[in-house]
């Protein structure tokens, strides 16, 4: 059993670190955008929920690989700060093709938060998948 929990440490480290960067990504995330998620959400807008809820899969997939690959646990910090910023970056490239984005999913239009959160998933994906170190 005590061989069982020798990863113990290293497990609760990761964890405690990916819990903080979610929080981190939470946190810039919604102020990078132009419309209040967590007030929608509050409101029950499911268009908002929808767009943070595939933007915050669309970073856990990257970071989920970068606590698979990471030597250190700063390997792990570096490349969750590079999947948030491709998470902010996917965003602001959306905002381009639908420049009333924010106004949009306010307004409770699924098409405009399924349309970006694909795009923050879709960016998640190749992301987690191009963190090869």
């Amino acid at each position: 059993m005590a061989s069982s929990l020798a990863g113990l440490p290293d497990f609760l480290i990761f964890f405690l670190v990916a819990t903080l960067l979610v929080a981190i990504y939470l946190a810039i995330y919604t102020l990078a955008t132009k419309h209040n998620e967590f007030a929608l959400i509050r409101q029950n807008g499911i268009s908002a929920a929808t767009a943070l809820g595939l933007s915050l899969v669309g970073f856990a997939l990257p970071l989920a690989s970068a606590i698979v690959h990471a030597q250190t646990i700063i390997d792990c910090i570096v490349w969750g700060l590079v999947a948030l910023a491709v998470q902010i970056l996917a965003y602001w490239l959306v905002r381009i093709v639908l420049p009333n984005l924010s106004q949009r999913i306010a307004a409770g239009e699924m098409a405009a938060a399924l349309f970006l959160g694909a795009a923050s998933l879709s960016a998640g994906i190749i992301n987690a998948a191009a963190m090869t170190f």
